[in-house]
């Protein structure tokens, strides 16, 4: 019995590491209930003193992270995993400024895939929502939580966590603390055997990576499957020899092909990232993202990252936090830098990401919902006429700054597939018009 349970709780553990992953599998439910039906609240999971057993969420058989159960357990992560705090530091927050309207639930667009119009309003019950922020001119125009999130609570931002990643190496860049040109092997020469260590700082960065590395979830033997058994907190079986943790696993990827060629979206770069940034700074990401940007920003609420069975901070997707915290964020790189008339990091830093990778590498992978896009910093550019930019994590978390339009908006979600290309077309046109009725209002 004990060794099921332990089995069950590992095989959980990894489910959990590959369903923050961009663009994973599907989760496990092919009925896909409405967000009114699946709301968590409404269905009950974790109420009562105790919960009923058909309500519980905590148990090792309750495969936490499928659907419907996610919309409940990405406000909760902490109480599934164990976590390290990105600490606001002890100084006041500064409030955001309020403008607040609700002639935006009005707003209607239409869809890539429709020639049908929907509302705003309509297109976040579409995309399973959990919280809603629009920021324009810096006031806070809209604002809404649903399901089990609310003002007060935190919310897993799955692989926007990569783009704070990129932007701390970024600002290192700048600064002259980090050589994106260099071989990462002179930086961690841990990585020296690896795939990692030939390629330059630069092309981790931007995942342009030529990476023997497959994400193939229908087979049993993928590497991700590896990798993920490898960065599971709980202690390892018997019978297990094979890597402990983030930065074991990272020195067995090997290479396949040409370094800088191909963009190829794969966590496993932005792990390889924290990497550097910690070495090059003597210090884990959960402080160095406090000391840099959390601490200094205004922030309301501490972050929080989950970790490996090491206490390293999963830097590919392991953030949580507050919904007005990532409003923050997007300030922060709306304005270059500035907030709360502070400069934490120099103007290049978001002139850089902004200016977007290799088109040409981007291309290849073939996204059919960001064509003509790049990648920079692990930020999405998507070189459209507002000159947008977003942070994206799977289940439908953005931060999607519009500096045209003076516009950020941040939103996290519960989508039921974890694939983004299902909800991008009815949230790029939507995040479009939005940015032009404030444009125009």
């Amino acid at each position: 019995m004990l060794s099921r349970i332990r089995t069950s709780l590992i095989t959980l553990c990894l489910w959990i590491v590959v369903m923050f992953l961009l663009g994973s599998v599907s989760a496990h439910s092919t009925t896909q209930l409405s967000a009114t039906a699946s709301d968590p609240v409404a269905l009950g999971w974790m109420t009562g003193f105790p919960p009923p057993d058909d309500k519980l969420i905590m148990q090792p058989e309750s495969n936490f992270f499928s659907f419907p159960k996610l919309r409940w357990t990405v406000c909760h992560i902490r109480e599934l995993m164990p976590t390290k705090q990105v600490s606001r530091g002890i100084g006041a927050p500064v409030s955001l400024e309020y403008d607040l309207t609700d002639e935006i639930d009005a707003i209607t667009f239409t869809p890539l895939d429709s020639t049908g119009s929907m509302s705003w309003k309509e297109s976040l019950a579409k995309n399973y929502t959990d919280g809603i922020l629009i920021i324009h001119k810096n006031k806070v125009v809209y604002e809404r939580y649903f399901g089990a999130l609310h003002e007060t609570g935190k919310h897993a931002a799955m692989s926007m966590t990569k783009s704070l990643t990129g932007l701390l190496a970024e600002i290192l860049v700048v600064e002259g603390t980090l050589d994106e040109t260099v071989r990462v092997a002179t930086i961690v020469p841990e990585l020296k055997d690896s795939a990692f260590g030939s390629a330059t700082v630069r092309q981790v960065m931007d995942m342009t990576t030529a990476l023997d590395y497959s994400e193939d979830y229908s087979d049993p033997d993928a590497d991700i499957w590896l990798y993920s058994k490898a960065a599971s907190p709980l202690p390892k079986p018997k019978e297990y020899t094979g890597p402990d943790g983030y930065f074991e696993y990272l020195q067995t990827v090997r290479q396949d092909g040409t370094h800088g060629q191909v963009f190829g979206y794969r966590t496993i770069n932005t792990d390889a990232l924290g990497w550097i940034v910690s070495r090059v700074t003597g210090k884990d990401l959960t402080a160095l993202l406090s000391d840099r940007i959390w601490s200094k920003m205004g922030a309301e609420q501490d972050g929080y990252m989950t970790v490996d069975a090491k206490g390293t901070p999963f830097a590919g997707g392991g953030l949580s936090a507050g919904l007005r915290d990532l409003g923050r964020i997007g300030l922060l790189m709306l304005h270059n830098g500035e907030i709360n008339g502070q400069r934490l990091f120099p103007k290049a830093v978001v002139s850089n990401i902004r200016a977007g990778g290799d088109k040409e590498a981007f291309a290849r992978a073939g996204y059919k919902t960001l064509s003509g896009g790049s990648y920079r910093s692990m930020w999405w550019v998507f070189h459209n006429t507002h000159g947008a930019f977003a942070a994206r994590g799977v289940h439908g978390q953005t931060i999607y700054v519009d500096p045209t339009a003076e516009m950020v908006i941040v939103r996290f979600a519960s989508f039921p597939t974890a694939k983004n290309g299902k909800i991008d077309p009815t949230s790029l046109p939507a995040y479009q018009a939005v940015a032009e009725y404030l444009m125009h209002h």
